[in-house]
């Protein structure tokens, strides 16, 4: 586990993340840069690689050791700045994002170097390799963990439920899965899509300690992920917002793919440096 770092260290790498955020979304240009679903989950993955993961420059290439994998890989530019705050690579790299020959692409792919350690993007596979690693590393009687992040629009894939079984079944108590429930979609709402109803009933059915927390509680989050079941796998349900800490993006749907503008951009830079 990682040393103590005060919430108002995370406030201020917080900041940093969201600036990381707009600034590669900003110079994708055109491209879709999935900036709501990536704000989204921002404090949850704060708290995950600077307070808990043990995972760093130096350690990306061994294999008993803690794995962080982005199920909802739309959502890289979250896991990108993370990335960059952690020293994986240099922060210039995130003005390239979706350019040709960057590796950082508008889902995450493999690359070792730059901390990413399994390709995602289609819904349904990150979980379903987290389970898969989780069960190695108890066959390996590892005591290292494996944290996962799903969007809950990602809960419509069967094969989201066939891993959250096969979780249960083989008593992973090393895998932690999130779910960052901002309750949209590509295309619009859950509950006008799909809806999934209480995620939480759900997943204790399916055998996980299950606990609901606000995503963007920063107190919240660290005594969720310091819950440790004895012999389950499991999961938080973080409720957040899309577009969480940009006005013009907050619950605003449209930005599960419009672009940031020179106009936004500015905004988005000012709101940034007003936040606590």
């Amino acid at each position: 586990m990682k040393k103590n770092i005060l919430n108002h260290d995370l406030k201020k790498i917080r900041k940093s993340l969201l600036n990381n955020i707009i600034t590669a979304a900003y110079s994708a240009g055109a491209s879709s840069a999935h900036i709501g679903g990536a704000l989204s989950m921002i404090d949850i993955i704060n708290i995950i690689f600077s307070k808990f993961i043990n995972l760093s420059p130096v350690n990306i290439k061994e294999i008993d050791r803690d794995y962080f994998i982005l199920s909802k890989g739309h959502a890289c530019l979250a896991y990108y700045s993370i990335l960059a705050e952690k020293g994986f690579f240099d922060k210039e790299e995130l003005k390239r994002f979706e350019k040709n020959d960057s590796p950082l692409l508008g889902h995450p792919v493999l690359n070792k170097k730059f901390g990413i350690d399994f390709s995602t993007g289609s819904l349904g596979i990150g979980i379903s390799i987290a389970v898969g690693l989780a069960i190695g590393l108890k066959k390996k009687k590892s005591k290292n963990h494996v944290y996962v992040v799903l969007g809950d629009g990602e809960c419509n894939e069967g094969s989201v439920w066939e891993s959250f079984m096969s979780a249960s079944n083989f008593k992973l108590n090393n895998l932690t899965v999130v779910i960052d429930h901002n309750k949209f979609q590509q295309t619009g709402s859950n509950e006008e899509i799909l809806d999934t109803l209480s995620l939480h009933e759900k997943m204790n059915s399916f055998g996980f300690h299950t606990i609901e927390i606000n995503g963007h509680d920063l107190n919240e989050l660290e005594t969720a992920f310091r819950k440790d079941p004895a012999n389950q796998p499991k999961c938080i349900i973080a409720n957040t917002i899309k577009g969480k800490y940009l006005s013009f993006a907050e619950n605003n749907n449209k930005f599960h793919h419009a672009i940031l503008t020179k106009t936004l951009y500015d905004q988005a830079v000012n709101e940034i440096r007003e936040l606590e």
